[in-house]
């Protein structure tokens, strides 16, 4: 691979890492109080004038909070993801291909569908 097209891949593994990162347990947990803080406001008849912009606020931390967290992740993901390109045997898309067959006949195997495994391996 060339160095272009490692640092390419490594800055979108490391995207999508970060993407999934943002949203983990401590977000979901505010996300979860916000929206208690709302029905509990609402239950005592607060005004919906208040109860918007507390819910609007609410949100935008939690959209800011996951954003602010995928920034600080992207840059280690990064080195990380190009340091596992870098060190790593080239494969090609046949062997890998070749990988996600043998995954598939391996996992019917150990479910017990060992005749559809036979299947599988028939048509290759």
């Amino acid at each position: 691979m060339a160095s272009g097209e490692t640092e390419q891949m490594a800055a979108q593994r490391a995207g999508e890492r970060a993407k999934a990162a943002r949203w983990d347990l401590d977000v979901a947990v505010f996300l979860f109080l916000v929206l208690i803080i709302v029905v509990i406001l609402l239950f005592q008849e607060v005004t919906i004038e208040i109860v918007a912009p507390v819910a609007v606020f609410g949100l935008a931390m939690v959209w800011l909070v996951g954003w602010r967290r995928g920034r600080q992740l992207y840059e280690p993901f990064y080195n990380e993801e190009l340091s596992k390109l870098r060190h790593s045997p080239e494969k090609t898309e046949e062997t890998e291909e070749e990988t996600m067959g043998e995954r598939v006949v391996r996992v019917l195997r150990e479910s017990g569908g060992q005749q559809e495994a036979g299947r599988m391996l028939d048509k290759a």
